[in-house]
This record gives structure tokens, sequence and C-alpha cells, in this order.
């Protein structure tokens, strides 16, 4: 037991196979390895005729004849009796993916460095020599590589240590003799080196780069973070304003109501007062009426005489000259001004500066836009207001259709009741919509047709209720190969594609009154710029034989279109 205590099995291993020396062998130098391990060994340089240790690299010519070491051998055996074995731990084997020791017989080890200059690849064990010899230790060792063949000249069977600049290859130094001769050729070390630094300045820029990118995508990520929190803010302050806003018309609306049945109280109260004195009166007249009657029928001349004066004298009539009977009028201004408040708040939120558009980075949140000058309807069409037209106003000569949106001249005049809005010598009619804020809307016509907008309280009568005629009112004369447009009784003719539909597009609050052909393509025939100091209504005036119809077209204003269903 003290013998294997104090023997290290290394020191009877082969180097070869790393195994217990098999029938020993001892070379000149002094280095013993398996018979067949050295044979073997010594066969693979057979070709050069120059034989070496693989230990320290002593070369022997010619080749070596061995004979079997008895006193080592039988030391090996007498070892391998008491237990002694040298045994590998699995982990130190080359597996599929690793690169084997190209000294190693048997079963491999893994190879812990390739030399450049052996072109074999060395385990732990089989490397100590480049570590051991003066001579081996200049060889240049690198991690483990399984194509160091590629290093070799498949032409010449040398080490390729020059690279030819010209065709952009490692060579080796016969290769400049022959076909590479001229060409510019360098140590491959040197041409690694300027590579390297090229290299390294690569590196630096795309380490630079990175650091660029990555404070870019930083920057960008803090952007997103602010769009976040500057909408969420936007829709928490937009749900505030709109709840105030609501509770505001909602309290606006009990004030109304309120008013309302305090003004109705106050309004049935009085008249309740004044039937009550009639319903008196009558009483008393009845009993008056009672009286003469009784009176007439007296025979007597001197007792009708005598009473008469006291029975005929009547009392004072009760003064009914401020009943004003309105039927289901009484509150009709009430009901026009909510209808204007109603009115005004759709302008508003039909309007583009209620919207909210995203384009690219920037977020633009109620802010004034300019009048569209969108040649397609597109644009407009955010803006179109559904109108009909307001059968007190229409002349007689004139027949409503299509639920009152279409209008035709006709040779006998129509049974429309007597009302002070209607046009009396003009073929005229206004809608009964007020315009304001920003609308459009298109008409079809055919014939000869004005196309106007005008006050509430234009003329009904006379030549100055003709659409154009006044400062009340502004028309567009559509004919059938020509346009002219009209106001305060001045004619200005137009240019333009004739088209059987117009576009009118109003901005109240700007002072923008626009016409268009609208056909495939939108057409401006004409603008006024001005100010209007009054809501405008849609007109329309037509010569003999002629129709025209107020157009049904789509709203494509998402968020107006919306909030205007609301109110």
């Amino acid at each position: 037991m003290a013998q294997k205590d104090q023997l290290d099995p290394e020191t009877f291993s082969c180097v070869i196979c790393l195994d217990l020396l098999k029938d020993p062998v001892t070379t000149t130098c002094g280095h013993s390895y398996c018979m067949s391990c050295i044979k073997g060994f010594w066969d693979g340089e057979d070709q050069r005729k120059i034989y070496s240790c693989p230990q320290c690299r002593q070369a022997f010519t010619p080749r070596p004849v061995l004979k079997k070491n008895t006193m080592l051998a039988a030391l090996v055996e007498q070892l391998k009796k008491t237990g002694l074995q040298a045994a590998p731990a699995d982990h130190c084997y080359a597996g599929p993916e690793d690169v084997a020791c190209d000294v190693c017989t048997g079963r491999k080890r893994k190879a812990t460095k390739s030399c450049l200059t052996c072109l074999m690849s060395y385990c732990e064990n089989h490397l100590q020599s480049h570590f051991e010899s003066t001579k081996l230790k200049k060889h240049k060792l690198v991690e483990p590589s399984e194509k160091l063949q590629e290093n070799i000249c498949s032409r010449h069977d040398e080490v390729m240590k020059i690279f030819c600049r010209t065709d952009k290859k490692c060579i080796c130094y016969l290769c400049t003799m022959e076909d590479h001769k001229g060409h510019d050729t360098v140590p491959a070390a040197a041409e690694r080196t300027e590579r390297q630094r090229e290299l390294e300045v690569s590196r630096l820029n795309i380490q630079q780069r990175i650091q660029d990118r990555e404070k870019d995508v930083k920057l960008l990520q803090q952007e997103v973070e602010a769009i976040s929190l500057s909408a969420d803010k936007a829709v928490d302050d937009s749900e505030k304003i709109f709840t105030r806003l609501i509770r505001l018309l909602q309290k606006r609306s009990s004030d109304v109501k309120q008013q309302i049945r305090s003004q109705q109280e106050t309004e049935v109260s009085g008249v309740k007062e004044l039937q009550e004195k009639l319903q008196q009166e009558i009483t008393e007249l009845k009993r008056k009426d009672a009286e003469l009657k009784q009176l007439s029928h007296k025979e007597d001349h001197n007792q009708f005489l005598h009473n008469y004066p006291s029975v005929s004298h009547l009392s004072e009539p009760t003064d009914s000259s401020s009943i004003n009977i309105r039927p289901l009028r009484y509150f009709e201004d009430v009901t026009a001004a909510v209808s204007e408040l109603r009115d005004k708040l759709q302008d508003i939120l039909r309007d583009r500066r209620t919207k909210f558009s995203l384009t690219e980075t920037e977020v633009d949140v109620l802010l004034p836009q300019p009048e569209p000058e969108s040649k397609t309807r597109a644009e407009l069409l955010r803006y179109s207001r559904e109108i009909t037209l307001d059968p007190n106003t229409v002349n007689t000569y004139l027949l409503l259709s299509e639920g009152n949106r279409k209008v035709t001249y006709t040779k006998q005049p129509q049974s429309y009741s007597s009302h002070t809005d209607r046009f009396i010598n003009y073929t005229q009619v206004l809608s009964r919509e007020s315009l304001t804020g920003r609308c459009y809307w298109e008409v079809e016509w055919e014939g000869v047709v004005e196309v106007a907008v005008a006050y509430k309280n234009i003329s009904r009568a006379g030549d100055e209720s003709l659409f154009g005629c006044n400062d009340q009112s502004w028309s567009l004369v559509c004919d059938t190969d020509s346009y002219e447009f009209c106001f305060n009784n001045i004619e200005t003719p137009i240019s333009g594609p004739v088209s059987s539909r117009v576009g009118v597009y109003l901005d109240h609050r700007a002072g923008i009154l626009s016409f268009y052909s609208v056909s495939e393509t939108m057409t401006l025939l004409h603008r006024v710029q001005t100010t209007f100091t009054q809501p405008l209504y849609a007109g329309l005036c037509l010569g003999d034989e002629s129709t025209a119809e107020l157009c049904k077209v789509k709203n494509t204003g998402v968020i107006s279109g919306f909030m205007c269903q609301m109110l």
C-alpha cells in the first residue's frame, strides 16, 4: 500500500495514448512509449523521413529500431497487480463537437491548443513539450481549430504565410514564384495587422452607432411615454369638461323648465282671473236680461216706465282688449331661443376646431383650420347639413315634394294657407333651418334656378324681395350655359364649367360664402368675403319649367356627426 501511495500513475503512462505503458520502449532521448503508439506516430512521419520524439522533438535519422524495455514492462505489470491504473475522466475525451488531439492514439482526448507551426492540435498532456522545449516555445499556439489544414497550400503542401493583395487570398512562398509572380504580396501577419486596425475602427464606429441608436430608442421611449401621458390627460380633461358641460346644460334645462312653468302659472292665473270676471259678467247680464224680459211683459205703462231706469242700467263691461289668442305659441320665443342655442352648439361641435388630427409626431387639438381648398368633396362633406324647405315661405306657384327637399315650378297656383312669411311676387322659398357656423349643402337643378342665402327678414313682396336685389341676400343664377352672381342689384358674370349640381359652403363666423360646380371634380365658381350679422337661410328661386332639389349628402365628419346626433 505504501508503494501505491508513493507512485504517480502518470509516471508510467504513455504520453501518446495516456494509458499505462503496453510493451514499453525507450528512445535514445530517454522518453518511453507504448511500442504500438510510437510506431504509429513515426508511421505518420515516413513521408518526410525525419522521425522525432513526441515530447522533446529530438530528431532521429534513420528511423530508430526499438526494443522492449523489459525492466519497465515488469514494473508496469507489478503496478497493475497492485491496482494502480491510469483512468482519465470521460469529460477529458473528445466528443463529436470537440477538436481531438492529433497525437493521442486510441480514444482521443480534447485538444486544448492548436499549433499554427506544427499544424497539429494537442491535449493538455501532449502540449507540455511546447512549454518545455526552447525551440517549441516559439511556435504560435491558438485555440483548438479543425481548420488547420486550410493553412496548407493545396498545390505545394506548404504553410501559407503570405497574402496576395492582388488576388485577395493567402498563398505560400512557392506561389509567389509561379501563379502570383509580380503580384502585390505582403506577409500574412502584416496584412492581418492592417486589417485588424480597420476592424477596430469599424468596431468603434459600430459601438458608437449602437450608443447613438440606444439614445434614440430611449428618446423615442420617452416620447411614447410623453404622448401617452398627454393623451391620458387630454382624455381626463375632456371627460371633465364634457361632464361640466352636460351638467350645465342639465341645469340650464331645469332653469328653463322652471321659468316656463313659473311664467305659465302667471299667465294662467291672469287668464283665469279675467275668465272669472267675464263669467261673473255673463251671470249678471243673464240676470239683467231676465229682468228686462220680465219688464217687457208688463202691461201697466206706468209700472214699466217707473222700473225701466233702474233695470235698463248696465254696469261697465270687463276690458277684454288684452285677450290675444295664440294657440300653442305663447312660449315660441323660448323654443326659438333654445333652438338657436342648439344650432350654435351644433355648429361649434361640427366645426373642425373641435376635432383633432394626428400627423406624424404632432397633435393639433382645438386649433383653427383654414377653409378647405380641396378640389374633391371629401373636405367639404365634413360640414354637410340636412336642409329642408319651409312651406310657410314658398310661393304659391311652387310645389314642394320629397319631404320638402324638392321644389318644382307650376303654372297653376297651389292652395297654401295665408302666412306672413310667404313670398308674393317671386317664385322663391327659404329653408326651415337657420345656418350658422360652417355648413355645406348641394343643389341639383334644372332649367333656370337661383341658389341663394338670405336673412330671415328679407322682404316678402316687391322688387326688393328678389334674391340678389338687396343687401340681405346673395345669389348664384344658374342658367343652361352660364352663371351669374348677384348681390345688392349688382350682377357679376361667372366663368366655370356648368354642372347640374351646385355646392354651397358657408363659414358664417369667418364671413365666407363659396359656390362650387360639382361634377367629378370640384370647381370654385365664386367666393364672397363679408361680415354676416344674422343667421342665414338657404334660398331657391325658380324660373318657368324649372326644378331644384336639396341633395342628401353624407357627412364624413365622425366627431361632429356623432355629437350632432347627441344633441
